[in-house]
């Protein structure tokens, strides 16, 4: 009896050595946290008046930060960046070119998460008609769907569309993102029919209308803001509600009226940090043993940099403040769940400066168009054309191929003298053939950037490469899009379960993250997936 009784004990105790032995180790939250349009710079330009040791420079203290990371394609626009992130990939793979592009064969442009056969689902306008349909590959998010046979949850969260549904993926339990028409968070009958109660509730405190009663000024005396210009800028861009592009900006009066500014304000950070706190409490994240995913993306830096320009008073204001809006958001998640998640931090792109701000410190930089270039004009003159161009989107031109072979011509003719007259504009520092991009003139590093942004269905017949510091926008603000560092530098900061603390300054790619999140969950990466796991950042 007794030897018996000894033989169950074993028997027991291997049995439950081999059942922890098998036990796969994983966090039970992961955040992805993607700014949109933040430069890495910004880490440190800003770090000495970061006044919170909990947001960034936690961060930068406890986490593992690659100080080199950069996006390897062009153009470095938000629904590329957010794809190549959580799929690992590229356009040439993953399919969303652009925000936008052209459909040679439907002859229409498309937006990048555009589906008509869906509905909105949270308000009657159309802006809930969006799914990820668009996107060829899958992401971080789907391959641990697939890990936990689908009984984990997987969401996205951010103001643009685009921000919340792209990262979230094909297989995603929800995602949601802002209606500019009726100041609520929306999704589509891609996830679900009907808003979840907390969802309801959290749209009908209308926390947008009590921020835009705080109105927008300064966090701290604008006085100590001295690592930007000075506030009042002809090369800014003038909210609808300000008469100038100066603090403070009066949004009190917005509430019931307009929905739309709190994306250009920090607010919109801040109703997107309660909005991602609302989604993990009410979707029951993190509860248990199987990891969920949290894809939340800021948008409002970006509307923010478009308009007033990251040298900007604006813009280290938003920083500050949302440093303040990490530290509350950290805190929170070691409330919920200790040291049991990790987080990720990069951005979809950076940004470039204003063409105004360039000028009046003599860098190289200004607007224009190419579109309407002399090159163009020349072409339709010398092959009796009325119009070459049939579209235009990411710096790339889509030949009217139709009119070129109602005229008779030959279209690779037509293509190469439109090149010769577009090389040969002093705006225009290179235009080439995107069906021949090997033959390009140019360094190889910077050759395959467009090698890996070109999809051969959904891009454009000429690629136009523009002078470093020149766009095509108007007299204020700026944009972003190009290969060059300014656009495409970008922070990435791992931290949290399974992080070491530490840097590296070797070159990473954005598409790096999603395979070096893959290894850390024990998952496979996604099916696009081009990029190397950053190890040394893995306990």
């Amino acid at each position: 009896m007794r030897k018996f009784l000894i033989f169950l004990l074993l028997l027991t105790v291997h049995f439950s050595f081999a059942q922890t032995q098998s036990d796969v180790a994983r966090p039970k939250l992961v955040v992805g946290i993607v700014i949109d349009q933040m430069r890495w710079d910004y880490l440190y330009r800003y770090y000495d008046v970061y006044k919170s040791n909990g947001g960034f420079k936690r961060l930068l203290g406890e986490g593992f930060t690659c100080e080199n990371t950069f996006i390897p394609y062009t153009p470095t626009v938000t629904a590329a960046g957010h794809t190549c992130v959580y799929t690992g990939s590229v356009p040439a793979v993953h399919g969303i070119v652009g925000n936008n592009w052209y459909d040679n064969v439907l002859k229409k442009g498309v937006y990048c998460t555009d589906d008509d056969s869906v509905q909105t689902v949270g308000s009657t306008t159309p802006a809930g008609k969006m799914s990820p349909k668009n996107m060829f590959a899958t992401t971080m998010g789907d391959e641990l769907r697939l890990a936990t046979n689908f009984k984990n949850k997987v969401v996205g969260v951010a103001i643009k569309d685009r921000g919340a549904i792209l990262p979230a993926g094909h297989a995603a339990t929800a995602a949601y993102w802002y209606d500019y028409k009726t100041g609520d968070f929306i999704t589509s009958t891609y996830y679900m029919n009907a808003l979840p109660q907390w969802v309801q509730n959290f749209n009908a405190r209308k926390i947008v209308d009590s921020l835009y009663k705080l109105n927008w000024n300064t966090l701290y005396p604008i006085q100590t803001y001295v690592q930007s210009d000075s506030d009042d800028k002809i090369y800014e861009g003038k909210s609808s509600y300000d008469s100038k592009p100066v603090f403070p900006h009066m949004t009190n009066a917005l509430g019931g009226t307009n929905y739309l500014a709190i994306a250009a304000t920090p607010h919109g950070n801040t109703m997107t940090a309660e909005f991602v706190k609302a989604a993990i409490q009410g979707e029951g994240m993190g509860v248990d043993d199987i990891t969920d995913f949290l894809a939340v993306s800021f948008s409002s830096p970006d509307y923010i940099g478009h308009q007033y320009g990251p040298n900007s008073i604006e813009i280290e204001d938003t920083y500050l403040r949302l440093d303040k809006e990490f530290a509350a958001l950290f805190s929170y998640l070691d409330s919920k769940f200790g040291n049991q998640y990790t987080v990720f931090l990069t951005a979809d792109h950076a940004v470039a400066n204003a063409p105004g701000y360039a000028k009046e410190n003599k860098l190289p930089g200004g607007a224009m168009s190419y579109y309407n270039s002399s090159g163009v004009a020349k072409t339709i003159d010398k092959f009796g054309l009325k119009k070459i161009i049939e579209a235009s989107a990411n710096n790339q031109l889509y030949l009217n191929r139709k009119a070129i072979d109602s005229a008779n011509l030959n279209f690779d003719e037509v293509k190469k003298y439109l090149l010769s007259q577009l090389n040969q504009d002093p705006g225009i520092f290179y235009a080439f053939d995107n069906a021949n991009i090997n033959n390009a003139i140019l360094p190889t590093e910077v050759k395959e950037k467009f090698l890996k942004g070109m999809n051969v269905k959904r891009g454009g017949d000429v690629q136009v490469i523009l002078p470093s510091g020149y766009m095509t926008i108007g007299t204020t603000g700026t944009t972003h899009g190009s290969w060059y560092p300014y656009d495409s530098h970008i922070p990435v900061i791992f931290m949290g379960w399974g992080i070491k603390q530490g840097r590296t300054t070797r070159d990473v790619f954005m598409t790096d993250i999603a395979p070096t999140i893959s290894a850390l969950l024990k998952i496979q990466m996604p099916s696009g997936n081009i990029g190397k796991t950053v190890g040394e950042a893995l306990k």
